[in-house]
């Protein structure tokens, strides 16, 4: 009896199937990736909306493929989901929503009926941007190397801030149809201004302008409770009047081009300084052995 309950058991021993293990990547390191293709997704409605002529949408649709692509790289060094694969892969979404909508849209806003050259300036921009992603990409690998305090600094204009200084017009000309200014509106739909914004910001994008990153950048105490507020008012005025908010602040961003190269100039000089006032010791202890 013992003997025949010891082998029923053996074979319910078994015939028990073994768990299988499921091999693949954790859902925390899906999560920027599926953001990342949501980014990539808004940008292609946008260039449909615009071929749709329903530009309110395709500027919307842009915003948010903006907005998505400022979470996912944070989201992804939050959960410990930043892999080789999400960095090209946000790369190449960073190209189509901010160095192919873009120009494509602004194509259809105001330079598709202007001739034969009237594309050269859209594919002057999302060549430039490719150029501009692509040394951003190899830059990584030698960022140890870079001096502590170009870490605060972009080497050119970021990709996103680029595609918001292109889309200039389509922001002017639909904050000029909301407001019922037929004349700057049918001004936003001339070539000459799409043209400029398109062929300075490709130049931008390409420039060793040093600008401001925003990423480690630290606030005094004192006005974390200002910025909180003002911060706060910002978001306010750009969910109620969005078009006038986002030309106003590609205004502001220019502005501050020339305040930001002088701020890197400052800091490389001060650091300059350090360095030789570092090395002084050192000669005098040489020549004195």
């Amino acid at each position: 009896m013992a003997e025949m309950t010891t082998r029923r058991r053996r074979r319910l021993r078994g015939g028990r199937s073994a768990r299988t293990r499921v091999r693949g990547p954790s859902f925390n390191r899906l999560v920027p990736n599926l953001l990342t293709m949501l980014g990539l997704c808004s940008g292609l409605m946008g260039m449909r909306f615009a071929l749709d002529g329903r530009f309110h949408h395709a500027a919307i649709a842009l915003l948010v493929s903006a907005v998505i692509d400022g979470l996912d790289g944070r989201i992804a060094r939050l959960l410990r989901g930043s892999t080789r694969f999400g960095a090209e892969f946000d790369s190449l979404s960073d190209f189509l929503c901010f160095g192919v909508a873009p120009s494509f849209v602004l194509y259809l806003w105001a330079l598709k009926d202007v001739g034969r050259y009237s594309f050269l300036p859209c594919s002057l921009f999302t060549v430039c941007m490719a150029l501009r992603l692509a040394r951003f990409n190899a830059s990584l690998d030698g960022v140890e190397e870079r001096p502590k305090y170009a870490s605060n600094f972009f080497t050119g204009v970021p990709a996103p801030a680029g595609a918001g200084l292109a889309l200039f017009p389509l922001f002017l000309g639909l904050e000029a149809e909301k407001l019922g200014y037929s004349g700057l509106y049918e001004a936003t739909r001339l070539p000459w201004l799409p043209i400029l914004t398109l062929t300075g910001t490709a130049f931008l994008l390409v420039s060793t302008l040093p600008v401001w990153s925003f990423k480690n950048f630290k606030v005094p105490a004192k006005y974390v409770l200002p910025m909180m507020l003002g911060m706060g008012a910002c978001v306010v005025a750009l969910v109620a009047d969005p078009w006038a908010v986002l030309a106003a602040m590609g205004v502001g961003y220019v502005a501050l081009l020339p305040v930001s190269r002088l701020s890197f100039k400052r800091l490389r000089s001060a650091a300059e300084a350090l360095q030789e006032d570092e090395d002084e010791p050192e000669q005098v202890h040489e020549s004195r052995a």
